[in-house]
């Protein structure tokens, strides 16, 4: 089985999960050639969740380099903490923790439910609607921003430039977005540090531990992935969850008869079509073994979070969507030290975006049959470039 029939190409993006069992069961720890260079791509259960807390896959791509070369080469062109390696990770995660927390996170469900209900209030009461444009999109989106305090006027812009650095298979459009949003993050944040507000971006600019605070860069980078992972994630477990309920019926009529499943069935959706495809590259310290193949120091290493969260050794009938199964133990947040901060907040989006919709639009069927959907060609998210649905009229 080659890697280019394999992953990445054709019908890979419509469907990958044929691709992913076949590799779990004959090629757990696939060797791949990615952007000209070698790659190990693990596919198993056991394997992803051992190596996302594995700390012989640093974050550091310089393990790539001869020990000779790797003490005078650059680090990373911007400082995200997803980048870095403890005690450097460790400490940008303890101070942007004191902000980022779970109690304020979860006081701003009562604004994600009014503003889902605001945008189910705009869409028409029939006809074809694109759901991801008009509702998975801006609701994510919003929240963050408004979490940030990035201003209204300039959110088409930055969702642009997130989209492009994600999806482009061409490096120069991706660093050329990149150092558009660094460019505006930097205005923002100095903005912010003349006139400071009640937003995450200033309490970033104030946090502080035993007189330790974030530099200009380390701020810089941190708004930035803020921003970034805020809501792409976001935007696909909104639209895949959705997707999956319309061409899963039955589960639909659960939830629907058993709203209170909705915190199990957001989890659900998060493993049955992980918005987070494939992780960003680990690169090993050492010589290292999983599934009994040997991958050796320098190596590039990427974890199937999608394949691992369908393998049928951690999940009973993992092909199957089960909205009211714990699927708790998923990864499709990561684990260990870089479990996405962002979590909880992304969680209690998609209860109340993926909730409300159903209860008030109930109705609602998708407008093309699910194999004409066209998903984004990204090996690092999961996601649709359009919803298209007939939308149902107000319950």
């Amino acid at each position: 089985m080659t890697a280019s029939a394999t992953l990445y190409e054709g019908d890979f993006w419509h469907d990958p999960y044929p691709a992913y069992s076949a590799l779990r069961t004959d090629d757990p720890v696939h060797r791949i050639e990615l952007h000209g260079t070698p790659a190990w791509v693990l596919t198993r259960y056991d394997d992803a969740r051992a190596a996302l807390a594995d700390p012989r896959l640093s974050k550091d791509w310089r393990y790539t380099l001869p020990p000779e070369q790797r003490a005078t080469a650059p680090g990373p062109p911007v400082k995200m903490m997803i980048l870095m390696d403890p005690p450097e990770h460790t400490r940008l995660r303890k101070l942007v923790s004191r902000t980022f927390t779970l109690r304020r996170m979860e006081e701003l469900r009562p604004q994600i439910r009014r503003l889902a209900d605001e945008l189910i209030d705009a869409l028409p009461q029939s006809g074809e609607v694109d759901l991801l444009a008009e509702y998975a999109f801006p609701l994510p989106v919003f929240v963050i921003c408004e979490l940030l305090g990035v201003p209204a006027e300039d959110r088409e812009d930055f969702a642009a430039w997130s989209n492009t650095m994600v999806d482009a298979s061409d490096h120069q459009q991706a660093m050329e977005a990149m150092g558009k949003l660094n460019g505006y993050i930097v205005e923002l944040v100095a903005a912010k540090r003349e006139n400071p507000d009640d937003r995450l971006i200033s309490g970033l600019i104030e946090v502080a531990d035993d007189g330790d605070r974030l530099s200009e860069d380390e701020l810089n980078a941190m708004a930035m992935m803020l921003l970034i992972a805020g809501h792409e994630t976001t935007v696909n477990l909104i639209g895949n969850g959705l997707l999956a309920l319309f061409t899963h019926p039955e589960q639909r009529k659960l939830l629907l008869d058993q709203p209170e499943l909705i915190t199990s069935a957001v989890d659900e959706f998060l493993r049955f079509d992980s918005p987070v495809h494939t992780t960003p590259a680990r690169f090993t310290t050492e010589d290292v073994e999983y599934s009994g193949v040997t991958i050796p120091a320098g190596s590039q290493v990427l974890l199937s979070l999608a394949a691992a969260n369908r393998d049928p050794s951690r999940f009973s009938d993992a092909d199957e969507l089960q909205v009211d199964r714990d699927a708790s133990r998923h990864v499709a947040f990561g684990h260990g030290v870089h479990h996405c901060l962002g979590a909880q907040l992304a969680r209690i989006e998609g209860q109340e975006a993926i909730g409300r919709f159903l209860a008030r639009r109930p109705g609602t069927e998708l407008a093309v049959p699910a194999d004409e959907l066209v998903h984004r060609h990204s090996n690092l998210v999961r996601g649709l470039t359009k919803l298209p649905v007939l939308i149902g009229p107000e319950v």
